[in-house]
């Protein structure tokens, strides 16, 4: 397969809706001068996907408090990945499928069994987080939007993991954002995008999960929305 993200990205109005995605992202960054962005805007942007994974999660707390060391095990849980995961870029370039592990090591931590950390329990998810890795090893011409979206999407739909898939989902989500060059100082937060619509996320990913075409093309059409919120929830928007 030469090109294996590119049936989606050419779906009806795809092309033309991620590209003004695109256009909104590269200006607020290139506006609020992304050369000039600070180690500490994007820990600020981590932890305000960890907070706004977390409340997706059932676990609503305030950033503060996160940042603070509290909350219960998943919302630390979150925190966790979210202070470790831009050090797995290296890994998820090599290996995907390491990576989605070790991301849900972190997550996972204290909410499951060690023995379940980091392991993929159901084989047919197993399987499609290899065909996954194995699409990422091929070249793509899809937007990098794309490509972050239907990685999200496919990890939640697997549920290779016996919990955490959504969590691992909107955490790799985050690192393609920044191997694609949308975002590589991580400063947007597609999580907070996420979080905002809650329902329409949910039934979005439904939509996805049924494996239709229609699915997918709802699935893309919801996360250029979700891409466009969370770079409005950047800490250099504020």
């Amino acid at each position: 397969m030469s090109d294996p993200f590119i049936s989606a990205a050419q779906l009806e109005g795809i092309p033309s809706t991620y590209a003004g995605t695109r256009d909104g992202i590269d200006s607020m960054l290139r506006d609020r001068g992304l050369r000039r962005s600070t180690p500490d805007d994007t820990a600020r942007s981590l932890l305000l996907g960890a907070t706004a994974t977390a409340s997706l999660e059932g676990s609503p707390y305030d950033v503060e408090v996160l940042a603070s060391g509290g909350g219960d095990a998943v919302a630390r849980g979150a925190v966790r990945l979210s202070t470790e995961l831009l050090g797995l870029l290296p890994v998820w370039n090599h290996s995907p499928v390491q990576a989605l592990a070790r991301m849900h090591a972190l997550a996972a931590a204290g909410s499951v069994d060690d023995a379940d950390l980091g392991r993929p329990v159901h084989p047919e998810g197993v399987a499609r987080l290899t065909a996954l890795a194995a699409m990422l090893g091929e070249r793509t011409d899809a937007p990098g939007l794309v490509v972050a979206a239907l990685v999200h999407a496919e990890i939640a739909a697997a549920g290779a993991f016996a919990t955490h898939n959504g969590v691992v989902g909107r955490a790799a989500e985050r690192l393609v954002l920044v191997a694609k060059g949308v975002d590589p100082a991580s400063v947007t937060v597609p999580e907070a995008g996420h979080a905002a619509e809650a329902e329409g996320y949910r039934a979005a990913l439904a939509a996805y999960a049924g494996g239709e075409p229609t699915g997918v093309h709802q699935w893309l059409m919801y996360a250029s929305q979700a891409f466009t919120r969370g770079a409005e929830a950047s800490p250099l928007a504020r």
